[in-house]
């Protein structure tokens, strides 16, 4: 038998709920009818012991046990003494409560299921139930109802009365609504109900949300993509259009464009077969795109990103890794041939864009140059107001790191110089997007202050002097992320100053720069366990690297190496332990060889709960992001041994936020590559903590004149790595 429930006393309900069915309800039940009542019951008790765990403000519990208890209780007695309704009809309504009770049950808490919505609920349910009697729709109800309360209503009542005329357009109503809510759902729920009348506007809404997302709908075949294909949104019918190209990704890049209708996807045709013209119109177009970034409009052009990625992989692809393939022929019209019809605009995007990549020769003897040499008129600042200052930091960091940033301010006038210098250092509070690491441009600006300092004390002098200003700006402006930018690089080039001892970790509160503790390097064991990670590749080099760095190993009586199919085991014979893991480069690119070695390789040490600390890379650069994709968060130190390793700071820092990386400024070479190795290991075996600064000037004692101390000195070691450690302190003042 049901107990009546007050729902001023939560403790009541509880207790009751506890102690069973021990008293008459205050309506007559009858016999036939008992087992619906005491079913809804049950749910109610279910309900009870549910919420007091997981709703906390008292008021809220109030509500919800009316609602439950009182309300649900109400409605029992109308159903049970409504002498219109017949037996059958009684039954399926009660079966209505109970099963409407019971989708609040099993969601309660879930999003888009609040707990708090059980008013809202039951008042939906005694008046969706109030409509079906009189063989009215329930859509009303559920058009004003929350996601959630409709989707409960709609479900509860469509069990037992699915014939009611406002099933079928509240399922409707609920997709859009629920869309509505979740967005990024929509093309999923789409693909389900392709033809509800509001298709549409929500394919609009997905096209202007995820561009690449919508695309691959697109692609696919069905009553989707053919409504999409019929769209009247120019965006929706332009990514339709591509989408059923066999060349759809190279489109991407003028999608705004496309859109705009400044270019034809027969226009892009024409092009797209013949690389040096497609790269051409690549260039155009971002210099087109970076006018509009600038103020007044400041228009980001709708996948902007994609056309950056496309120039990127464009000027390595076709340009530098052949000249930098031919850096042991000494005839500049052989080597920079590929060169010879690029104009001093796609000669400048070609450096800036291959950063990471460029080898020295391939730059000062190759790239840099000729820009100039095809300018009517060879002016630096001729040349970046003709791309719309794009990426202008970005070429004055490199001339800085190549030594020829002299030579560029001296193609232009004293003023116009100090100008571009200044425009350097402004302006790096504002961000390029909404990412709170959006730290490129102030990262290439602290980077770029070595070598300055080390060419030009002057033009030092006279950034350190704007950085103060800007600081100053930023502190009356009370702007906190100027604030920090601006005094971090007002410290870190103060500190460059050698004449002034600072303590950089001390005074940013940042962990040492200057060395690594040994026990840091060990785990539980003891152990000091390291991972290398190698490619194969067709022209051997990954290979033959892999030779050498078995060399300093194999027959030597301090080390015990053994051979695994995909990958070596090397550990220390005398000393401490010392555990190195190097995958074999296995050059096979139709089965990726070395991806499946590294990932077995990984799961080996996890089973085995060995945790890298020391990090090492070894490949060309375009291997390195497959090697940060596995990069171990418990990494301290991290050897990015490939050319323009330095360029990956942040990558590194977002996995492993306090690692201490050593890389090459530009090319990697193994001959500096193991002799760091080496000193690394040297100490470890020894148990020494790890000294950066007299490791280095050891190091430097090796590498003492011609190619080998040029490529020695590309190479930073973590104390003077400017932009980590100014990443690492930014995090830290932000409170990242």
């Amino acid at each position: 038998m049901k107990p009546y429930i007050l729902a001023s006393s939560i403790l009541l309900l509880i207790a009751s709920a506890g102690q069973g069915q021990t008293s008459a309800p205050p309506f007559k039940i009858a016999m036939q009818r008992v087992l619906w009542h005491e079913n809804i019951d049950k749910q109610q008790i279910r309900i009870y012991a549910s919420v007091t765990k997981t709703v906390s403000d008292e008021s809220v519990m109030l509500q919800i046990t009316d609602a439950i208890g009182r309300q649900v209780d109400e409605l029992q007695e109308q159903l049970e003494g409504d002498s219109l309704l017949s037996n059958m009809a009684k039954i399926k309504y009660l079966r209505i409560v109970e099963s409407t009770l019971q989708q609040y049950g099993n969601r309660q808490g879930k999003k888009d299921f609040p707990a708090a919505s059980a008013p809202a609920l039951i008042r939906g349910l005694a008046e969706g139930i109030e409509r079906d009697r009189k063989g009215e729709s329930i859509e009303p109800v559920v058009r004003v109802s929350d996601y959630g309360v409709g989707k409960m209503l709609v479900d509860g009542i469509s069990v037992f009365s699915n014939d009611n005329p406002g099933i079928a357009p509240s399922r409707i109503d609920l997709i859009r609504k629920y869309c509505g809510l979740h967005p990024d759902e929509i093309l999923q729920e789409l693909r389900k109900t392709p033809n509800v009348p509001f298709a549409d506007s929500l394919l609009k809404i997905a096209a202007h949300r995820d561009i690449r997302k919508f695309y691959d709908y697109a692609q696919a075949r069905g009553t989707l993509a053919n409504r999409i294909a019929s769209h009247s949104d120019t965006l929706v019918r332009t990514i339709s259009r591509m989408a059923n190209s066999r060349n759809g990704q190279l489109y991407f890049p003028f999608l705004d464009n496309l859109i705009r209708g400044r270019i034809t996807l027969q226009e892009i045709d024409s092009v797209k077969d013949n690389d040096f013209s497609y790269f051409r119109l690549l260039v155009k177009t971002r210099i087109e795109y970076a006018g509009r970034l600038l103020p007044p409009v400041r228009d980001t052009a709708t996948e902007l990103k994609a056309l950056t990625e496309m120039m990127a992989r464009k000027a390595r692809q076709l340009f530098v890794r052949e000249i930098n393939a031919l850096h042991d022929v000494n005839d500049p019209n052989v080597r920079f041939r590929s060169l010879d019809k690029l104009t001093p605009q796609e000669l400048y995007y070609v450096a800036v864009l291959s950063e990471d990549e460029i080898y020295t020769s391939s730059y000062v003897s190759g790239v840099y140059p000729r820009i100039f040499q095809r300018m009517p008129n060879p002016r630096g600042d001729s040349l970046l107001m003709s791309v719309n200052g794009d990426y202008f930091r970005k070429f004055i960091k490199m001339a800085a790191g190549y030594n020829t940033l002299n030579n560029f301010l001296g193609t232009m006038g004293k003023e116009e110089a100090e100008t571009l210098m200044k425009a350097f250092v402004i302006g790096l509070e504002r961000k390029k997007n909404d990412r709170d690491d959006d730290l490129e441009d102030a990262v290439d600006v602290a980077d770029s202050y070595s070598s300055i300092m080390d060419k030009n004390k002057e033009l030092a002098s006279f950034i350190l002097n704007e950085v103060r200003w800007n600081y100053d700006k930023n502190v009356q402006d009370n702007n906190k992320r100027g604030v920090v930018i601006y005094n971090l690089l007002k410290i870190l080039f103060e500190s460059a100053d050698t004449s002034r001892k600072i303590d950089l970790s001390a005074m940013l509160g940042i962990p040492s720069i200057y060395g690594q503790d040994y026990k840091s390097l060990t785990d539980d064991s003891g152990r000091v366990i390291q991972q290398v990670f190698f490619y194969g590749d067709e022209d051997k080099d990954g290979q033959n690297s892999f030779i050498n760095f078995m060399g300093m190993f194999r027959n030597k009586a301090e080390w015990k190496v053994e051979d695994k199919p995909e990958w070596v085991s090397i550990r220390s014979a005398k000393g401490k332990p010392v555990y190195i893991y190097a995958n074999k480069p296995l050059y096979k690119p139709e089965e990726d060889l070395d991806e499946k070695a590294q990932l077995k390789l990984i799961e080996y040490l996890e089973k085995r709960n060995m945790q890298p600390t020391v990090v090492v890379h070894r490949g060309h650069s375009y291997h390195l992001p497959y090697t940060l994709k596995k990069l171990a968060p418990t990494a301290r130190i991290v050897v990015l041994g490939s050319c323009g390793g330095y360029n990956n700071l942040n990558e590194v820092l977002t996995i492993c936020r306090d690692a201490h990386i050593i890389s090459s400024k530009q090319v990697g070479t193994k001959t500096v590559n193991e002799p760091i190795l080496e000193a690394i290991n040297a100490n470890l075996v020894a148990g020494k903590n790890i000294d950066w600064i007299n490791m280095w000037k050891d190091l430097g004692g090796r590498f003492k004149n011609g190619a080998a101390k040029e490529k020695f000195d590309d190479y930073i070691p973590p104390y003077k790595n400017l932009g980590a450690i100014f990443i690492k302190a930014y995090r830290k003042a932000m409170g990242e």
